[in-house]
């Protein structure tokens, strides 16, 4: 097993990102809503107010109460001032989130969680006009874990680079798993895409009603990504993985037991550093599509 560590890149990353944020004439302004008192969104805010610090970028984080927090985004869209938000979940912890994501203006949404940027990438669209010049928003922790298997050799540049790649992906939810997939069967892979319900196979831009079962998908897989939200859920064990996979757990939970650690070709424990460098490097996409 060799353990890939992504702070790393993360600082690779932060180089590039500060280096753009000053040749900028003027100033990069990012704002962060938290309501929760999830110890979890409290971390997030934290790390990403720590990121925009170390690369440049002005960074204010508002505490607001759920009564507050439409009027709040609503204001920051209206301020040319504010070139990116962040908001930080759970607001309320349901539908009504989903709801909130929307309040955001496309054009500073940092964390590209919007339907905006969503049915871009579910179209495989990765333009935001028609010159070509500003790519589309991607939301970050999927393009963290891209990011990460882009330095590993499953990944093929040029064409579509996760042919010829099978990978499943242990969540389904509408922030990163769902997302993930997608941008895997974009670059070419066959992604089983698992949740509570069971697994189905998703490629050539759509999800197909062909279902499948942990023990074929996993025997398949060149790369394993977990994102489980409970320990409740079944570990993955060394004699369910095809020898020589990349395995990346990406959730607090560790969903590999620790011979299937062992047993894989590539560990990533975490991308979480990586993923506040995407965020950061979101903003300054942002800016200079939309804001200079």
């Amino acid at each position: 097993m060799h353990d890939f560590n992504p702070e790393g890149m993360a600082a690779m990353y932060r180089a590039m990102i500060r280096e753009e944020i000053e040749s900028l004439k003027a100033p990069v302004n990012v704002v962060g809503f938290l309501v929760s008192d999830d110890p979890a969104s409290a971390t997030y805010a934290r790390y990403t107010e720590d990121g925009c610090k170390d690369v440049g970028i002005h960074f204010a984080l508002a505490h607001k109460a759920r009564e507050e927090i439409a009027d709040a985004i609503r204001a920051a869209n209206a301020d040319p001032a504010v070139h990116g938000i962040f908001v930080y979940y759970p607001i309320f912890g349901d539908e009504r989130d989903a709801e909130i994501k929307d309040l955001v203006d496309p054009k500073k949404d940092v964390e590209g969680l919007t339907t905006y940027w969503m049915d871009k990438l579910y179209r495989n669209e990765r333009f935001d006009d028609n010159d070509r010049r500003h790519r589309a928003i991607l939301p970050c922790t999927p393009l963290a874990i891209i990011k990460v298997l882009e330095a590993t050799d499953a990944y093929s540049p040029g064409g579509l680079p996760f042919r010829d790649q099978v990978i499943t992906v242990f969540n389904r939810s509408d922030v990163v798993g769902r997302p993930l997939a997608y941008m895997l069967a974009n670059d070419g892979g066959t992604v089983n895409s698992f949740d509570v319900h069971g697994g189905v196979v998703i490629g050539a831009g759509k999800s197909a009603d062909t279902p499948i079962d942990r023990a074929t998908a996993l025997s398949r897989s060149d790369i394993v990504i977990t994102g489980v939200p409970s320990r409740q859920f079944e570990k993955i064990r060394a004699e369910e993985l095809k020898p020589g996979a990349i395995c990346l757990n990406f959730s607090f939970v560790k969903n590999f037991e620790d011979a299937a650690r062992d047993a894989a070709r590539i560990y990533v424990p975490r991308v979480g550093p990586l993923t506040v460098a995407m965020c950061l490097r979101n903003a300054s996409r942002l800016y200079r599509n939309y804001h200079c």
